[in-house]
């Protein structure tokens, strides 16, 4: 063997047990891992004996742990749905007993026509709620027994008397401002056809269909020194033949051939009258205190330089000459008015800002009509706004608007179309003292600067079945308190389900009626006292009692109010023939709904 041969022999071998010792190493069990120090071994020991130790405390006062440092905040646990299914409902004996069971609102309409009454509720510290009652407050509506199944023409309320017109004409007076000795309803003039009403502090201003006025005392004991002994023969008589309260005729003199006053509105101490040809008068109202505050409209005229004649006669404010009226609207001490071209003007207190204007602190109040500038609340929309309302009420303003897309707004023509909206939407705007929530737009004011657009009330549409389309819901009607409000919505109604060929399960339902404003005497019926800056809904009349009845017991349901329609009275139906409707009354501090014709 040669050297090269021998050379090559041992690399062999070197590689073969560089293989073997590579396989044994591979199939050998590892080494055991280098042991640290006793010590260190110890400290580990101790350490994970303190992280479960901790950890098993912190499982133990978990829950007195979540309840100091997080409190009610803590999430609450969703417990897991459990379905509940309908109960089955009460068989039907006819079609109308199927509508009732189905519907709330039908009950509603139906219970409207079979036995019409009068629902007060608020304070009853002057006996007006409930004269058999000495409760302090009424939290939910409540009928006036004494007008059960009776029909008025209008129904004024404060919180020392009542008045309301009956569906004869007559006039009705109560509670304790009126008598002391009896607070109940009694009719005290007869005779004069009277249509509407309204009140002052201590009077009440009638308007006869045949558009004579009236100032009447709201005190039977207290005549307030207002008629002379010459003036007595102009009284009219009582039901039980005793001399009733002086009746005052306060009809301005200076009318036309055939104008005649077609409209009334009352504050505090003053009253406004809107004649049939446009022309608008302002009167004293109030034997107590003569107009101080601008409210009148006639610069100048106070009690010591009123002309010659009783101080409640009639001016007429010129500077209204030249501008047909076609509203009016009063608070307890400012007057606002709407001409004909939807131009509102407005005079008297402004110190609270509801004239519509910004507060000027050296002169709280104006004493010339003055024009407020709608247009300018809708500069920059490309709308065309047109007022198509006016209300007041205590320290309030508020108006209604109706805006459409202008000739020159190429946003809004072309947004219409694609939305398939309404061309015309209808706002509502509120002006004046907002602390108690009286102007709706959800925030708490004391004094505004100008008005604000109450957008729970505005641009409101619903889809019309019958008209296949969209269209715009205005407001009915809206009611203004001393410091709370009602609105009843022009929404889509349904009366006419008994009087058509429709399903058992066809069903009426009414407007809708919302509150808001000051509740501080309950005056808002939703049985609570909380003021409501924004506009709420209200249970039914009778407090859910119908739908108790009805299978419906524990659920909740709104109040809907009967629009106009011809129905017969009684129950079943039965009894005379009759157009009425549901209307809201907000008084002072006083609220009410009743049948009217």
């Amino acid at each position: 063997m040669n050297a090269s041969q021998t050379a090559v022999r041992r690399t062999s071998l070197r590689s073969l047990r560089s293989s073997q010792w590579s396989r044994h190493a591979s199939s050998a069990p590892p080494p055991p891992p280098p042991q640290p120090p006793r010590g260190q071994s110890a400290a580990r020991f101790i350490g994970y004996g303190v992280a479960f130790g901790a950890a098993a405390a912190g499982s133990y006062y978990y829950p007195t742990l979540k309840e100091i440092f997080v409190g009610d905040n803590a999430p609450v646990e969703i417990p897991k749905a459990q379905p509940e299914f309908e109960k089955p409902r009460k068989i039907a004996r006819s079609a109308e007993e199927n509508r009732e069971l189905l519907s709330s609102q039908h009950l509603q309409v139906q219970k409207s026509w079979e036995h019409p009454g009068v629902y007060l509720w608020g304070s009853n510290v002057g006996r007006v709620v409930d004269p058999e009652s000495k409760d302090k407050y009424v939290k939910l509506p409540r009928r006036l027994k004494l007008f059960d199944d009776q029909l008025l023409r209008d129904l004024k309320l404060t919180q020392a008397f009542g008045a309301a017109i009956n569906e004869k004409g007559d006039l009705i007076q109560w509670g304790l401002g009126f008598s002391n000795a009896d607070p109940s309803p009694v009719v005290t003039i007869k005779g004069k056809d009277l249509a509407k009403i309204d009140v002052s502090a201590d009077r009440i201003i009638a308007l006869s269909k045949n558009g004579t006025v009236y100032a009447i005392p709201s005190s039977r004991d207290d005549l307030g020194g207002l008629v002379k002994q010459s003036d007595k023969s102009s009284w009219s008589l009582w039901s039980s033949g005793q001399a009733a309260p002086s009746l005052r005729d306060i009809t301005p003199s200076s009318l036309g051939w055939s104008e005649r006053v077609a409209d009334i509105s009352s504050g505090l101490d003053h009253c406004l009258l809107l004649t049939s040809s446009g022309r608008v008068f302002a009167a004293a109202s109030s034997s107590s205190d003569f107009p101080a505050k601008g409210q009148m409209g006639i610069p100048g005229l106070t009690w010591e330089t009123r002309p010659k004649g009783h101080y409640d006669q009639p001016h007429e404010i010129s500077a209204l000459k030249g501008f047909k009226a076609a509203q009016i609207a009063t608070g307890d001490y400012h007057s606002a008015v709407l001409d004909s071209a939807g131009r509102i003007f407005t005079f008297g207190d402004n110190l609270y800002g509801q004239l519509g204007c910004e507060v000027d602190i050296s002169e709280s109040f104006i004493n010339t009509p003055t024009i407020l500038p709608i247009k300018k609340l809708y500069k920059g929309t490309g709308l065309a706004p047109t007022v198509t309302g006016i209300m007041a009420g205590g320290n309030n303003l508020y108006f209604t608007v109706d805006s459409e897309a202008s000739q020159d707004s190429t946003v809004t023509k072309s947004a219409a179309p694609a939305r398939r909206m309404p061309g015309i939407t209808t706002d509502f705007w509120a002006a004046g003292q907002g602390v108690y929530g009286s102007l709706g737009t959800g925030r708490w004011t004391h004094v505004s600067q100008g008005p604000t657009k109450v957008k729970a009330l505005s641009s409101l549409f619903e889809f019309d079945e019958s008209a296949n389309k969209l269209i715009p819901i205005k407001l009915k009607s809206v009611s203004v308190g001393a410091t709370h409000c009602a609105a009843i919505m022009d929404n889509v109604t349904e009366t006419s389900i008994a009087r058509r060929a429709r399903g058992d399960n066809d069903v009426n339902w009414g407007a809708d009626v919302v509150f808001w404003g000051g509740n501080e005497h309950y005056q808002l019926g939703t049985g609570k006292r909380s003021n409501q800056n924004a506009p709420v809904y209200i249970g039914p009349l009778d407090g859910g009692q119908g739908d108790s009845d009805k299978g419906r017991k524990g659920e909740r349901h709104r109040l809907a109010l009967t629009p106009r329609e011809t129905a017969r009275l009684g129950e079943g139906g039965k009894g005379r023939k009759v157009t009425l409707e549901q209307k809201v009354e907000c008084g002072r501090y006083v609220t009410g709904v009743y049948s009217s014709v």
